[in-house]
């Protein structure tokens, strides 16, 4: 009898707990359509609003095909895009909050607690976003920048947060933005774990942008992008990038791998960018680029592998937008690091190929290039390998190692930073310019062909040590491999 009456207690109970107890509501609550035909923002954003006012909770989207123009996240709400659930964006670009900076399919704004969760998906239909927009200003509706025929500003970003704190991203799948795809900025306490974003559908389309955000981690993701893959941007001169951690991560773009720039208003410190992998990438696997006055610092690039893309290493100072202020860089380890550089195309056959320019060129190689006022110092590069392609063919491009040859490379200090910039570099293996304090430890350059150039050029560098620098060329045993002009140790 006890027993029953035990059993009874509980039901009672269990009866007695209000339907929201953990604060769970399903999207059919507030008559939202799974039916992929129903546009559903007003009553998606009516969900969030209500679950924001009641306190918090969490909006559960079960399968199905949710159409939608912007949402706009409050605080306290997580969005969770249960398997098979798809947030479809509308292909018609009044549907989303354009005149705002950034819009987006999702948007946030100086709020706090909130996240996207599940193993769902938000489908951007960029392309066709795209060219909706690019009809409208082409009729005069919407006023717009064009390049390349390519609307500037009102393309709709797949998520946009800006100004928010405590972000949990988890698990998702994102697709085929009109824009760059994601961007966190100036957000802090950053959570972003095992999603996977396929985004080809039209240009510019960045993987993921941390923007000037703090206490940030990236980690278990795969990123398959038009643009650069994995981007860090400093926007705001009176702020930066700091503490942020990239780890486990994979990436493919017809840009760069991973990218600091090239937009570097305020800086970046104390970055970490630890056992990821890059393939496919037409650009650099790893670029730092400092154009616009602000200073990268504290970085460690630990356990980087590349494979099939068209360069592994830049490192650029610049003097683009920096209103009379010196940038920086400084204090940078890249260790454990394995690339495998193409003499094809990497990106080769995607829907968005990265554009054929700066040439003709032989294969460019690794750089480290500051300004004669900006010098890139404490840089270390310990356990690395890089296998180049070789070929180089003075016929087809020529830059010599002579001091007059070295003086006539292009200083190019206001130019967009691409490791392709200068055209012919005089080296196949590293170039360093301007530079204070380089350390090579137990480094190896592989050029699988002979190459007219020598493997290793210092120009203008105070400061420089090769431990174990080991170079192999093939048919290339007794050339000099090693060129220093106005240099010292």
């Amino acid at each position: 009898m006890k027993n029953i009456r035990h059993i009874l207690t509980v039901i009672i109970l269990l009866f007695s707990i209000p339907a929201f107890s953990e604060n769970i509501y399903n999207a059919s609550l507030f008559g939202i359509k799974s039916n992929g035909s129903t546009m559903n923002t007003n009553s998606i954003q009516k969900a969030v609003n209500y679950i924001s006012e009641k306190g918090g909770g969490t909006l559960r989207f079960y399968v199905g095909r949710y159409l939608t123009g912007t949402i706009q996240l409050k605080s306290n709400v997580t969005i969770l895009l249960e398997e098979g659930a798809i947030i479809v964006g509308s292909t018609n670009i009044y549907d989303y909050n354009i005149d705002v900076p950034n819009p987006a399919l999702i948007y946030a704004k100086g709020v706090n607690n909130i996240g996207i969760k599940g193993k769902g998906v938000i489908e951007g239909q960029g392309r066709v976003v795209a060219y909706d927009l690019l009809d409208q200003i082409h009729k005069g509706l919407i006023v717009d920048d064009i390049k390349n025929d390519r609307p500037t500003n009102r393309r709709p970003k797949a998520i946009y947060f800006r100004e928010c704190n405590q972000v949990n991203i988890d698990g998702i799948n994102i697709w085929n933005a009109a824009d760059w795809v994601q961007v966190y900025d100036q957000c802090q306490q950053v959570l972003i774990n095992n999603i996977t974003v396929k985004s080809n559908e039209f240009w510019n389309n960045d993987g993921i942008d941390i923007v000037d955000c703090k206490d940030f981690k990236l980690l278990n993701s795969f990123i398959d992008a038009a643009d650069d893959a994995i981007c860090l941007k400093s926007h705001d001169r009176t702020k930066r990038c700091e503490n942020i951690e990239i780890r486990n991560c994979v990436a493919r773009s017809s840009a760069n791998g991973i990218k600091f720039g090239t937009v570097s208003a305020g800086g970046y410190k104390n970055v970490k960018i630890i056992n990821n992998k890059v393939y496919n990438t037409f650009r650099s696997a790893i670029t730092i680029a400092c154009p616009d006055g602000g200073v990268a610092e504290d970085i460690l690039i630990d356990s980087l592998y590349a494979y099939n893309t068209g360069n592994p290493i830049y490192l650029r100072m610049g003097s683009r937008w920096n209103n009379q202020r010196i940038g920086g860089m400084k204090n940078v380890t890249i260790q454990n690091l394995y690339a495998q550089i193409t003499a094809d195309k990497p990106d080769s056959g995607y829907i968005y190929e990265g554009p054929i320019e700066d040439n003709p060129r032989n294969i460019s190689p690794s750089s480290i290039v500051g300004l004669k006022n900006m010098i890139i110092e404490n840089i270390k590069l310990k356990n690395v390998e890089i296998v180049y392609p070789g070929g180089g063919n003075p016929n087809y491009a020529f830059r010599g190692t002579t001091k007059e040859d070295l003086a006539g490379i292009p200083e190019m200090k206001d130019a967009y930073p691409e490791f392709s910039q200068f055209k012919e570099l005089p080296a196949w293996g590293f170039f360093i310019k301007y530079a204070k304090n380089i350390s090579f430890e137990n480094v190896k350059l592989i050029a699988l062909n002979a190459d007219y150039r020598p493997s290793v050029v210092l120009d203008h560098v105070n400061g420089y040590t090769f431990d174990k620098l080991d170079i192999k060329e093939k048919g290339k045993r007794s050339k000099k491999q090693i060129i220093v002009n106005d240099s010292s140790k």
